[in-house]
């Protein structure tokens, strides 16, 4: 496995939108405990903290989105970053919603698209013992669905609603007001 490294910082660089490795379908971890799936880890959650300190946001990155093509994603709700390993989900709630979507893999376009209300997941922790979460808050639920489709080579351009569900962040900061409207919920 070869990670690309931002040689100013050393962490993983994130590749942007147009690399084919975003379209890939994942491989599942076939042991979370090796060293290797270890530093692998470790690397995915410090290319989230190092795009969290230089952008001002995000909350979760996806293996492929650092070249690593397995299932296994790091999350940080503000508690630390923490991976989950094979994530699957495994029951989506018939309610959905709207929302403006980001990506660190496009952090100049925002995407309109409709997301489950809840969903609950099925994962492995970094030990290997298996886990589950309910995803009952829109918050956790948007962005579970976001990383585990970077999984199977899905973006959020690919569930835009319709053709004008497409903006530049700098186009939705001078209007603001007129873009939320358009949505159900708007990412904090």
């Amino acid at each position: 496995m070869q990670i690309s490294a931002n040689a100013s910082t050393g962490a993983a660089t994130v590749l942007l939108l147009g690399d084919p490795r975003l379209r890939a379908v994942c491989d599942p971890v076939a042991d979370p405990r090796t060293p290797e799936a270890r530093a692998s880890f470790e690397t995915l959650e410090a290319a989230l903290e190092n795009f969290r300190a230089e952008h001002g946001f995000g909350r979760g990155i996806a293996a492929p989105q650092i070249g690593v093509l397995e299932r296994y994603i790091a999350i940080d709700l503000g508690e630390g970053p923490r991976c989950l390993v094979n994530p699957r989900i495994t029951r989506k709630s018939a309610e959905t919603f709207t929302m403006w979507d980001d990506c660190m893999s496009f952090p100049g376009l925002l995407v309109r698209l409709r997301r489950h209300e809840s969903v609950d997941v099925a994962y492995l922790d970094e030990e290997g013992v298996e886990r589950s979460w309910r995803c009952a808050g829109r918050a956790e639920s948007e962005l579970l669905q976001h990383e585990l489709d970077h999984l199977d080579g899905v973006l959020a351009v690919d569930r835009a609603i319709d053709r004008e569900s497409l903006v530049l962040r700098g186009a939705f900061d001078l209007d603001p007001a007129r873009f939320r409207s358009l949505v159900d919920y708007v990412i904090a």
